[in-house]
């Protein structure tokens, strides 16, 4: 759902749940939302419904996520949606500015089939990928993702695994195709913080209007359209209405990106036909719809057809990112996620990744809110918190932009760093900030020292041992010595999969 427009090839080449039940703590109400363990029931939260159980896995491993994550998807997103595709001349039996062929090493099949996938359970409906498998555009695009964005798609399909055991349980939650799991891949790859030109945000880039129109919330504190687990039910619920609009899953597919009025003025259009996927292809034959929805299908079932079975098409080292796990406290006036950090003893990094609808880095003023933090630690942070004086929650202040104001001079003013300035203001451009732009001013020792805030790291004990405590993750023992969790496998012997950890247990944090 965003905005195009027209840009030659050169420059698509450079873009090289879930919740037990709930208790009070101290005050606080905390929940928690976990993939899976021994210890945690099956559980079912009043919006996301009923989570099944799957294995422990500790708090995503979210250094992998680089800070210039953002700006490479956002160059490979925008490459993806504005390729210039052009039909076959007439005559021709090859694609005019096709992409090149991709490297032969990868040995992806020459049929163009779905076997496989990744699974997820049965729904109430699936897209037909192998009547389309061999459609130009398709094939277009699949040789698209194996060639100039392979290392961009594999980073997504990374991304994944943090996301898909949640998707696929909201689709099914619905009765949509499990396939949909991939529409949000080409929407955004999977990033909370994508933002097209056309200001669609999110995983699943809703614009302003249509995230509303599902009940999303959206105000300069909070951006719902950001929160994984929001918008995904948004979404299924928008596709839900868009599917028995429409009768065909790839009208629908079209309208998401499109917007039903478009797809309906094209059906209008045709001559007397059944509803169904074909139709989809009738419409694009005859350019009744713009360029980029009429591509969209295509990549969808090419996305699917590589994401479903990627080892197939040569994908065989993907940095999978593990599932969302964590708890969540309800504090009850504005907070610094700094100050949530602080008192979880992890990262604002890591705090961000979890509550990425808190956009300028605090939760809103004058009313209650829920945060997520890392498994294990929500009992402690609301004690923490209930014990933490009001006057400390807080470490930003609100500044009004005066005439003639530069954000640098009020970073001076401040004694702030221009970069957390910014950091906290992610909506403001230096160069087209207003009078009356009202500004977010972090305060805490994070802005003075232009660092982000975090516990200092403890030291590796004499023995070079760890012994897990009641809450442990491989993630937060990663954090605490300042060490990868990669690391921390290797080095005790575990398995990519592997991430169970028992009381008691020695676990080596030395080399």
């Amino acid at each position: 759902m965003i905005g195009f427009a027209s840009i030659r090839w050169v420059a698509a080449r450079r873009a090289r749940g879930l919740l037990p039940a709930s208790g009070t703590v101290m005050g606080v109400m905390f929940l928690s939302a976990c993939a899976g363990g021994s210890s945690a029931p099956v559980a079912s939260h009043p919006q996301f419904g009923a989570v099944p159980r799957t294995e422990e896995s500790q708090f995503p491993v979210v250094q992998t996520i680089a800070v210039s994550d953002s700006a490479a998807d956002e160059a490979a997103l925008v490459a993806l949606r504005e390729l210039e595709f052009t039909s076959l001349a007439k005559g021709a039996d090859h694609l005019r500015g096709t992409l090149p062929a991709a490297d032969p090493a990868t040995d992806y099949p020459e049929e163009w089939t779905t076997t496989g996938g990744s699974g997820g359970g049965t729904a109430a409906a699936s897209l037909d990928i192998e009547s389309f498998a061999d459609h130009r555009r398709v094939r277009y695009y699949v040789d698209y993702f194996l060639g100039p964005s392979r290392n961009r798609f594999n980073i997504w399909l990374g991304r994944l695994g943090r996301y898909e055991g949640m998707i696929t349980a909201a689709l099914q939650r619905y009765g949509l195709p499990q396939e949909l799991l991939y529409l949000a891949l080409i929407e955004s790859g999977y990033s909370n913080t994508a933002v097209s030109r056309s200001y669609a945000v999110g995983m699943w880039q809703f614009v302003r209007s249509t995230g509303r129109g599902y009940d999303l919330r959206i105000t300069s504190w909070v951006d719902e359209r950001r929160d994984p687990f929001k918008a995904t039910d948004a979404a299924a619920r928008h596709l839900v209405d868009l599917q028995e609009e429409f009768g065909a899953w790839y009208l629908a597919a079209a309208a998401y990106n499109a917007g039903a009025g478009s797809v309906s003025r094209g059906i209008q259009r045709l001559p007397d036909q059944d509803v169904s996927d074909e139709m989809f292809f009738a419409l694009s034959d005859r350019r009744y719809l713009r360029r980029e929805t009429r591509d969209y299908v295509p990549k969808l079932i090419a996305a699917t057809m590589v994401a479903q079975d990627p080892e197939r098409y040569g994908f065989r080292n993907i940095p999978l990112l593990e599932p969302l796990v964590f708890d969540e406290i309800t504090v009850p006036d504005q907070t610094g996620l700094d100050v949530i950090a602080q008192l979880a003893d992890t990262t604002v990094r890591a705090i961000n990744e979890l509550n990425p609808q808190y956009f300028r880095g605090a939760t809103p003023p004058r009313e209650e809110a829920i945060v997520r933090v890392p498994r294990g630690t929500g009992t402690m942070v609301a004690r923490l918190y209930e014990e933490l004086p009001a006057s400390e929650r807080v470490n930003f202040l609100d500044h009004v932009v005066r005439r003639g104001e530069t954000l640098g001079e009020i970073a001076r003013r401040y004694r702030v760093s221009l970069g957390a300035l910014q950091a906290a203001n992610p909506r403001v451009q230096p160069r087209r900030m207003y009078v009356g732009t009202r500004l977010v001013i972090p305060v805490g020792r994070a802005a003075r020292t232009g660092r982000r805030t975090r516990i200092a790291r403890a030291s590796v004990p004499p023995s070079g041992y760890h012994t897990v405590r009641r809450g442990d993750t491989l993630w937060i023992i990663s954090q605490r010595y300042g060490l990868q969790v990669s690391d921390l496998r290797d080095w005790n012997g575990m398995g990519a999969n592997e991430s169970l950890l028992q009381v008691g247990q020695r676990l080596r944090v030395r080399q």
